[in-house]
């Protein structure tokens, strides 16, 4: 589990082919302090597992549906990663909860400067449309961001002078690929009110909860 608060901006030191995937080295400082094999480290938003680690940095594998669902295969050596270790149970809660499974991987429309900030519009995969809301919470290459705005095929993000300096995301431009995982909240009511089944096709059933049950309870 993570926040979504980067810690500190990697840089990739060398990509490699492995079985069915790649290895990527990441060189960093600051979260290095206390990052062990095994632990569990967010890169631009992908929850992976440290397996290996030297003085400059450590190593990570990704393989199979990460490469698929995520930008981690068109990663080359010299790009930024934003870097998040996981969360401990001690910590301060400064972003949302996320997880670092991405659900999809969106296009950068639009990055302007408005001020000392900058003007985000991304367009996602349009099966999650649905999830993102404004003022909602999103996760875009592992920032925690607030959704501005919201049309039918593209959401738009206000960055402040912070984020885009703590962060990759001023280093955007028009036509490059993100990471995007929408908030599991969302993703947890959809379910409840869908209802489910617990037989082996997971058909849906007549839901418990419905929006006339809330209605019926007083929630308008």
């Amino acid at each position: 589990m993570f926040t979504g608060i980067v810690e500190e901006v990697g840089t990739v030191r060398r990509v490699a082919s492995i079985p069915n995937g790649i290895e990527l080295w990441v060189n960093c400082r600051h979260i290095l302090n206390d990052l062990r094999v095994s632990d569990s480290v967010a890169v631009d938003g992908v929850c992976q597992t440290v397996t290996r680690r030297d003085s400059e940095g450590f190593c990570v594998q990704a393989v199979g549906e990460t490469l698929e669902k995520t930008t981690l295969g068109t990663f080359r050596t010299g790009r930024p990663v934003n870097l998040e270790r996981s969360l401990r149970p001690d910590s301060r809660m400064g972003g949302h909860f996320v997880q670092g499974h991405v659900q999809g991987v969106g296009n950068v429309e639009e990055l302007v400067s408005r001020g000392e900030g900058y003007r985000l519009v991304i367009a996602p995969p349009l099966e999650l449309m649905r999830y993102i809301v404004r003022e909602g919470s999103i996760a875009i290459d592992g920032v925690s961001l607030t959704v501005a705005d919201v049309s039918d095929d593209r959401f738009g993000i206000n960055l402040i002078p912070y984020s885009a300096d703590a962060t990759t995301l001023a280093r955007f431009a028009a036509g490059d690929r993100v990471n995007i995982e929408v908030d599991i909240i969302g993703r947890y009511v959809e379910r409840f009110l869908s209802g489910w089944s617990s037989d082996k096709t997971d058909s849906p059933q007549t839901p418990s909860l419905s929006l006339e049950k809330l209605e019926q309870w007083g929630y308008r």
